[in-house]
């Protein structure tokens, strides 16, 4: 799962993205609105989570346009702001969710995996899909009934493949997975891997697009 935090404390924001990452997301990060907005029409998210209280544009603006961009895109929206009057605009808005701060790391990843459940990524941890069982909690993958060895970084671009089925994903996205968990990445890193990952996986599981990138399709 890849979701946009929109956040300009600087701290909050690096350390719900570390949290996320343990949790087994993909999280970008952005510090205003407008980048926000940038990011949100040109990349491909699950869910983001906006506070309201950005340096440059409001964050029900924010909301705003965003759903106007992609009105099923999912938003759950942090704000400090007293009484319930900017929850309210919100939800009126089209948030779906919304967290007051201070709030905890649990009850954050908890309204997450209910958006989960709602877009039918997975109703469990476990995504299954032609003979292979991704468990995203306990970050193992079961290949015909047997618990396969996959390193972190194998882990990692078999969920991100998994999780966008039907969908290319061109090897720069890929790298950018990588780099998002804190990998470091070679030019060759993602060919390699692909490579070692296909032996462990059914045959064709992995499609080439050549000259574009790699695809599980859904089929």
């Amino acid at each position: 799962m890849r979701l946009l935090l929109v956040e300009d404390d600087i701290h909050l924001a690096n350390g719900l993205r570390e949290s996320l990452r343990h949790e087994g997301c993909s999280a970008d990060v952005v510090f205003n609105g407008y980048d926000g907005l940038t990011a949100i029409q040109s990349g491909d998210f699950d869910i983001v989570i906006l506070d309201l209280g950005l340096p440059d544009i409001d964050g029900l603006s924010v909301l705003k346009k965003a759903k106007q961009i992609n009105k099923a895109l999912p938003v759950l929206i942090l704000t400090a702001r007293d009484g319930i009057e900017s929850k309210v605009q919100g939800l009126d808005l089209g948030a779906d969710d919304y967290l007051a701060k201070p709030f905890s790391i649990e009850e954050l990843l908890a309204r997450i995996r209910v958006f989960e459940r709602r877009l039918g990524t997975h109703s469990t941890s476990v995504i299954e899909h032609k003979g292979i069982s991704l468990d995203t909690k306990a970050h193992t993958i079961t290949v015909r009934g047997a618990e396969t060895n996959f390193s972190r970084r194998e882990y990692m671009l078999v969920k991100s493949l998994v999780e966008n089925l039907g969908r290319i994903q061109s090897k720069e996205q890929l790298e950018s997975k990588l780099y998002e968990w804190g990998e470091e990445v070679a030019s060759n890193t993602i060919e390699v891997h692909i490579s070692n990952i296909r032996k462990k996986l059914p045959k064709e599981f992995i499609k080439t697009v050549r000259g574009v990138g790699y695809v599980v399709s859904k089929g």
